[in-house]
């Protein structure tokens, strides 16, 4: 892996010239790299039906269209960001100005997953280049075809000098920690995310994390479960279940159990059809490895809807299972597949309890139509963000962050956010050289006395 500390050497050399700072670079950057996109769509939703089966409609729909709709923020609002920040000055600092200033850290690195691997590496790249850095990208080896495009994007676009790809396993992956980054940006599981932590420990390069875990839906009794119904479906099962916010599990009002699961049954088949496993428009799963660990989920409790699998084409049927408990196999590790357990409650405290015992999720999802009972669930448990009466859509909106709490992540995303996460902000504060008080200076006597009357 000698390649990467050449590469590194010649960003950091390319960043000291400076040229990443101005406005006018990062802008041409950001419209070279749409337009490079939409050259490219079809590759690209070609790519992502080879790694993951998606239809072209979700592969549109929730990796290319998610980019531009980034990538359009970043460029409309960027002249603002960049902007010198003038503020408030105390009075006890007359006479003098503040203003902030965003700088770029430097050299950034950013390691992302395989189940939305356009997605969730172009995303982060689009804040790097915002805020003036310099990247490395590292997609996942799993997603194979879709890392081969975006790599191809990447190199037609720029100069290794400023944003390079690295390809390959677990080996590239250790090779670039071993490095020194600037900034380091991971999106994958809790596991190595501990891993890309320690790592940078060593040489105190600031993180952000984009994690996962155990992100419940909770239904309440007052409910409209038709629609709730169809919003789970929906949400559990895009991409397969293999997304990072969908709901894991199900916690369902004992009163509403019964309606729910047949309204689920009937959405999986209005969606799916009679055989999800031979449907074209329905994903598979990553690779073998996955398939089969999410295939051992099946002997959980008692299955009340799918429960098909199709080793062939790596496919498992959407499926709900009802009597888990929470010491089942399935409740121990985030599912990240197309199985959806159902634990019932009886009210609302204990369903509270339940969610607060465990760690921190990235998501929660809440179906009721109580404002009280909204209200309890949203103040009384942390987690990154989520839905009211529906899932995963709030992570598509420019205007608001998306990250993790806990051991679900550290850091957010997206628009404003994106550019915050990959610059620092530096404080100025210039002080005239007409007037001089004196009060500061020793010795002190009995300023003390003055100085509350000024500033106390």
């Amino acid at each position: 892996m000698s390649d990467i500390k050449e590469i590194l050497d010649e960003q950091r050399t390319f960043f000291k010239v400076g040229k990443t700072l101005s406005l006018d670079f990062r802008l041409k950057a950001l419209k070279t790299l749409k337009r490079s996109i939409c050259e490219h769509e079809k590759d690209i939703l070609d790519a992502l039906k080879s790694d993951l089966n998606k239809s072209a409609f979700e592969a549109y729909a929730t990796e290319i269209a998610m980019v531009s709709e980034e990538l359009d923020y970043a460029i409309k609002h960027l002249p603002h960001w960049v902007k010198i920040k003038r503020v408030r000055t105390p009075i006890m600092h007359f006479k003098s100005s503040c203003y902030r200033i965003p700088e770029p850290y430097g050299i950034s690195l950013i390691m992302s997953p395989w189940n939305y691997p356009f997605q969730l590496t172009l995303a982060p790249l689009i804040g790097s280049i915002a805020g003036g850095n310099c990247s490395v990208i590292k997609p996942s080896a799993y997603s194979f075809a879709t890392s081969a495009v975006i790599a191809r994007i990447l190199r037609e676009c720029f100069e290794e000098n400023y944003i390079a790809v690295i390809e390959g396993g677990r080996e590239a992956n250790q090779a670039l920690l071993d490095e020194k980054f600037d900034y380091i940006f991971f999106t994958g599981g809790v596991s190595v995310g501990k891993t890309v932590m320690a790592s940078a420990a060593r040489s105190l390069t600031p993180v952000t994390l984009e994690l996962g875990g155990k992100s419940p839906c909770m239904v309440d009794k007052e409910v409209n479960i038709d629609l709730a119904a169809r919003r789970i479906v929906w949400g559990k099962f895009l991409n397969a279940g293999q997304t990072c916010v969908a709901p894991d599990y199900l916690l369902v009002h004992k009163e509403v159990k019964k309606d729910l699961i047949r309204g689920i049954q009937k959405y999986i088949l209005e969606f799916y059809g009679k055989d999800p496993c031979a449907n074209e428009e329905y994903p598979k799963i990553i690779n073998e490895k996955h398939f089969r660990r999410i295939k051992s989920y099946l002997s959980n409790g008692e299955i009340v809807a799918g429960g098909e699998f199709n080793e062939k084409n790596l496919r498992i049927a959407p499926t709900v299972l009802d009597k888990i408990k929470w010491e089942d196999p399935i409740m121990q590790e985030e599912i990240f597949g197309p199985i959806l357990p159902m634990i019932e409650f009886s009210d609302i405290s204990e369903a509270v309890l339940s969610v607060n015992s465990l760690p921190k999720p990235l998501a929660l999802y809440l179906f009721t139509t109580n404002k009280e009972v909204e209200a309890r669930i949203v103040e009384s448990i942390s987690f990154g963000g989520g839905c009211i009466n529906d899932t995963i859509v709030h992570l598509a909106t420019s205007s608001m962050p998306f990250g993790g709490v806990g051991e679900s992540g550290m850091g957010g995303y997206h628009g404003k956010w994106s550019f915050d996460t990959f610059t620092h902000t530096k404080s100025i504060l210039k002080k005239s050289n007409l007037i001089d008080i004196k009060l500061r200076y020793p010795p002190y006597g009995n300023k003390l006395n003055i100085f509350k009357k000024l500033f106390g």
